[in-house]
């Protein structure tokens, strides 16, 4: 049998995700989506992203590229989000319900829907109808720049049916990627979406000159926080020390190749939401993330300093200088 498999989306994540599929041996047969038809036709001509991880070469067949949502939609067996989080609504607003029932849904998004202040599992299971047991997400720690050199990384595939968490990890296993499987749908989602917030935190530290030392304990107690919020709304059995948690948070605070870091520090320097933005062409799912966050907390009333602070900076144009003086005096 040969697995149809899609992926929506035309960023590093689409292309390095397109790589691991590739590179895998099990029959497949690959679909991709992108808004972008000039990427199309150049993909089409020379077999490369003219964008995004461009050294990749992409092997699958001309015909199964397009800016058609529907024809690639209507082949698949399983569909691979990985549009940013605040174009998801749009990006599917074409589709139909049935259009995706029977189908497993795969989410590689590390944001909230803002319109919805909802993580995108629960976005497809009300907007879609999509079973839970038909969704599946994919969290790190691993980043795109490094899958597309190749470097031994790790991925952790969660979702309430273990045993399609299994089979789908299978597709992506291959000599530089190493899979892990759980069944903590709600908190590795909601946990992927914190460490978007916190690595924007560790960013604006960065920027305003603090050092390793005080980074050690800004990070300690953000695993603290998402410790402490996944628990209060999916409390199950979890060791947040595991990589889905921690090595997450983990990579995308600290990594010269983190986006969200890059917009963070790029705060802390002085610039603008608006300037940073437009000077760094990409999105930073933490931004949006942490209106989401924090109006959701609102309903859990977890004591989360960090994203509180960081929320003032964003939204409510706090100093920096003067937001993270005062969350240094909450810290321990």
């Amino acid at each position: 049998m040969t697995n149809k498999i899609a992926v929506i989306g035309g960023g590093s994540w689409a292309t390095a995700i397109i790589k691991m599929l590739s590179d895998n041996t099990s029959p497949k047969e690959i679909f991709w989506w992108m808004r972008d038809t000039e990427a199309i036709s150049y993909i089409k001509n020379f077999k490369h992203n003219p964008k995004y991880l461009s050294a990749v070469e992409i092997s699958i067949p001309s015909s199964n590229v397009s800016a058609d949502l529907n024809f690639i939609v209507d082949h698949a067996d399983y569909i691979i989000l990985n549009v940013p989080a605040a174009f998801l609504r749009s990006t599917l607003s074409d589709l139909k319900p049935e259009q995706l029932k029977g189908k497993k849904i795969i989410s590689a998004i590390k944001g909230m829907v803002p319109e919805y202040n909802q993580i995108i599992a629960t976005f497809l299971n009300e907007n879609f109808d999509v079973p839970y047991h038909n969704i599946l997400v994919i969290s790190g720690p691993c980043h795109a720049e490094e899958v597309a050199l190749e470097k031994l990384s790790y991925l952790t595939i969660a979702g309430t049916d273990k045993k399609l968490a299994a089979v789908f990890s299978d597709f992506l296993s291959n000599r530089y990627i190493k899979t892990i499987t759980s069944d903590d749908i709600f908190g590795t989602e909601y946990a992927a979406v914190l460490k978007n917030i916190y690595a924007v935190a560790s960013g604006i530290c960065h920027g305003l000159g603090y050092g390793d030392n005080f980074q050690a304990v800004l990070i300690s107690n953000a695993i603290r926080e998402i410790k402490d919020f996944v628990d209060a709304v999916h409390p199950i059995e979890r060791d947040i020390k595991e990589s889905a948690y921690l090595g997450d948070l983990l990579v995308t605070a600290y990594s010269q190749f983190s986006r969200n870091r890059t917009f963070g520090n790029m705060i802390g320097k002085g610039y603008t939401v608006k300037s940073a933005q437009l000077e760094m062409n990409m999105i930073a799912e933490g931004y949006y993330a942490t209106h989401s966050m924090y109006q959701i907390n609102k309903n859990f009333g977890v004591n989360m300093p960090i994203l509180s602070a960081v929320y003032s900076i964003l939204y409510e144009k706090e100093i920096p200088q003067q937001s993270i003086k005062l969350l240094t005096e909450k810290l321990s």
